[in-house]
């Protein structure tokens, strides 16, 4: 355990103490001594970030529910943090116990963004582990989780294992090999070995990748040739917290999270987090009030966000919101809903949560054309728009968010002048409204980020648009917009979403990009101000790798895929009638309204 004296004096060197102090309200406290398995779970990332976490909050309760294993949370240090540790020689440490990383059994890394990969490597440094799972003989065993495992491939010389799909019950499964390979004695490979046999865990070592791309399995590993992801399929019966940690400071999702249901129907061609968590699964009414109840009476927040993919597609949504708005108007908790469908019948809980505050409304349209949206299968049309922020400002909103896309395939001026035209059609409807009943302040903020072919998507074949377009079209928006008054717009920079893409289907080469790019000073590329596009480009050509081949290539449909030995529900088979389908520019329904074929079937327990 570190000097708390020593720890305490250097933590008024840095901004934002709160960051590294731990002792919050609702943090989980064990005797190290009574525990078998210890294991840290880091967020690679600030702490503001890592807290507002869903699945971080989750597995720090499943974990803590277990007598024999104590999970504690660790996060990436800001920079200042960082050269104070490294000036000081203080490892990289937990924060309920302020244990060293290199004390714990296992290192568990949520993978949400391709972009916080460096500082997965500045946290292994940090903590005094070689970067490298061929060069460690000791120390905890590093896990990594969350979508971006679904292309494990770049961050593959880094880990000891990786697990694809849902966290809940494989977890546990892991924790307990771990606990009787300790026992045992056995050899490092052993729990490997071992590990490799449970659903959906990937061990990267039992694996080579061949110059065309191939993963396959090395002669007598006894790894499967594809890993089949974790599913749970009955998230009512799936342990969920009732408690949470209570920040002393602000984060960037300060309220209680309810995840109403997991997965998506919609079939959106983009979407990599819709094809990734299907299938659909719904808690019930009667379980997220039991929750909800608990989570109030042991936080004492005053907000619950109603969180899915699709909020709006819960099946039960009024009857939920109403129910919500009912027991908890009287301790003035407002319920929000995250994440809506602009088709999504939402008019009467939208009323209903008004009742208690009102918070913006986020509405995601993707595409400023009919055959844009057709091409992506968003399957929604601008009447359902108009009708969706027609009910919002008829219910007392003035603030929307619309989230565009820029470069999407096919996507021409046409599509981006649409945009624009939507913005300005949307204002209209809250000045349609009578002057006595419009709610003052008017707030339309139009968001584009830029396109990013994803593993898993029937877009993983498509090319990024490249550089110059990308900017090209962001101006040509900007432009649209400015003098709107009451409209504000957002971008994201192209040099940062090249990088993303390249990553994102990037093979074992990569690894090598990865470590030169963290040598070089790369950390927190997510952040704009600590983005180095400069030194990414020279990591890429120090390792001889062209990150254009990755990210602006189309990629031929024959062509192996680095992420083709993972099995994430949904067929390969499926995906590529859904690009063809895209390029003719016809739309899938709802498998809701019936079977699309995605391959799901497979899995015992789904599609139900």
């Amino acid at each position: 355990m570190l000097s708390l004296e020593k720890l305490d004096g250097l933590l008024m060197q840095v901004s934002k103490p709160v960051r590294y102090m731990g002792g919050e309200f609702g943090a989980v406290m064990k005797d190290p001594k009574a525990v078998a398995v210890r294991y840290a779970f880091l967020f690679p990332d600030v702490y503001e970030v890592g807290m507002s976490h869903l699945g971080m909050k989750i597995l720090y309760h499943i974990i803590n529910k277990r007598e024999d294993a104590w999970c504690e949370r660790v996060f990436s240090p800001w920079v200042d943090m960082e050269e104070v540790m490294r000036r000081e020689g203080i490892p990289l440490f937990s924060l309920e116990s302020r244990t060293p990383v290199k004390d714990f059994d296992l290192l568990g890394i949520t993978l949400q963004y391709e972009m916080s990969y460096t500082n997965i490597l500045s946290a292994l440094d940090l903590a005094g582990l070689p970067l490298r799972s061929a060069d460690r003989k000791s120390g905890p065993f590093v896990v990594c989780g969350g979508p971006c495992a679904c292309n494990p491939e770049p961050l593959a010389p880094f880990v000891d294992l990786f697990v694809a799909g849902d966290g809940e019950e494989v977890t546990g499964q892991y924790i307990d090999l771990y606990k009787a390979w300790k026992e045992e004695g056995a050899v490092r490979e052993e729990f490997l070995r071992r590990a490799a046999r449970l659903p959906g865990v990937y061990v990267p070592a039992l694996y080579e990748a061949t110059e065309s791309g191939t993963v396959l399995p090395k002669a007598g590993s006894g790894a499967p040739e594809r890993v089949r992801k974790a599913l749970v399929s009955d998230l009512d019966k799936a342990m969920y917290p009732d408690t949470l940690v209570v920040p002393y400071g602000d984060i960037v999702h300060n309220r209680i999270m309810l995840e109403i249901f997991r997965g998506c129907t919609r079939g959106c061609r983009f979407c990599q987090a819709g094809m990734l968590y299907r299938p659909v699964r719904e808690r019930s009414v009667g379980r997220l009030m039991d929750v909800a109840d608990k989570l109030v009476h042991a936080t004492g927040y005053d907000e619950i966000s109603l969180m899915s993919l699709s909020s709006g597609d819960y099946s039960r949504l009024p009857e939920l919101a109403g129910d919500m708005v009912r027991r908890f108007a009287g301790k003035r908790v407002k319920i929000s809903l995250p994440s809506l469908r602009i088709d999504s019948v939402v008019k009467d809980t939208l009323q209903e949560t008004r009742k208690v505050r009102r918070t913006a409304l986020t509405l995601a349209p993707e595409a400023g054309t009919q055959r844009l949206r057709d091409v992506i299968n968003k399957g929604v049309t601008e009447e359902d728009l108009m009708r969706a922020v027609t009910d919002a400002f008829e219910s007392g909103w003035s603030a929307v968010k619309l989230y565009f896309m820029i470069g999407l395939p096919t996507e021409t001026d046409e599509d981006v002048d649409a945009i624009a035209d939507l913005a300005r059609k949307v204002r209209a409807c809250y000045f349609a409204q009578p002057r006595e009943k419009r709610a003052p302040g008017l707030r339309i903020t139009v968001s584009a980020s830029v396109f990013v072919p994803k593993p898993f998507t029937p877009f993983q074949w498509a090319p990024q648009l490249d550089r110059d377009a990308v900017i090209a079209r962001q101006r040509r928006l900007k432009d649209q917009l400015s003098g709107i008054k009451g409209v504000d717009f957002k971008y994201h920079e192209p040099d940062l979403s090249f990088i993303e893409a390249a990553f994102a289907r990037g093979d074992r080469r990569l690894g090598e990009v990865l470590e030169r790019a963290w040598k070089l000073g790369c950390r927190f590329d997510g952040w704009s101000e600590h983005f180095r596009y400069d030194l990414w480009l020279q990591a890429f050509r120090e390792a001889g790798v062209d990150p254009a081949r990755y990210a602006n290539r189309a990629w031929g449909e024959e062509e192996p895929l680095p992420w083709d030995h993972m099995d994430m529900g949904v067929t390969k088979e499926f995906l590529l009638r859904e690009w063809e389908k895209a390029r003719r520019g016809l739309t899938t329904a709802d498998c809701r309204a019936g079977c699309a074929g995605c391959g799901l079937m497979r899995f015992e327990g789904a599609c139900t």
